[in-house]
C-alpha cells in the first residue's frame, strides 16, 4: 500500500516531465497500462520505452496532478497534460488514472479520458 509520501513522490517526478524515469522507479516489472477500453500493454520495459517513443515526439509536454486520492492499495490522480509536438501542434488530455499498488510500487494502471479531442 503507498504511502502519501511515496504517492506524492511519483506525482512530482512526472509533474518534473519525467514520464519515462517515472516508470522505471515506481512500477513493478510485470505492470501494465491500460489506455481507456483498449487492450493492456504490459511490462516495464514496454511502458518505458512506449513512453520515450511518445515523448520523442514532443517539443513540449506540461503535466500537472489536480487531485488524487488513496484508498488502502488504490489510488486515483485528476491529470492535465498539455503535449505540443514538434510540428507546434498541441492537445490537452484531462485525464483520471486509476492505480492499484503492489507495496510501494504501481502494477496496474488504466487511464481514463476522452479520446476524440481534436487537436489546438
Amino acid at each position: 500500500m503507498p504511502s502519501r509520501e511515496r504517492l506524492n513522490e511519483f506525482i512530482a517526478v512526472v509533474e518534473s516531465g519525467d514520464h519515462a524515469g517515472a516508470i522505471e522507479r515506481y512500477y513493478t516489472e510485470d505492470a501494465s497500462m491500460q489506455e481507456n477500453a483498449a487492450p493492456p500493454r504490459v511490462g516495464r520495459d514496454v511502458l518505458v520505452a512506449r513512453e520515450r517513443g511518445i515523448l520523442a515526439q514532443m517539443s513540449h509536454v506540461y503535466s500537472k496532478a489536480m487531485s488524487s486520492v488513496v484508498e488502502g492499495d488504490r489510488v486515483a490522480i485528476h491529470w492535465i497534460f498539455e503535449l505540443t509536438d514538434k510540428s507546434g501542434g498541441k492537445r490537452r488530455v484531462d485525464e483520471v488514472a486509476v492505480q492499484e499498488w503492489r507495496g510501494d510500487r504501481i502494477f496496474r494502471e488504466r487511464f481514463f479520458y476522452d479520446p476524440s479531442r481534436p487537436k489546438t
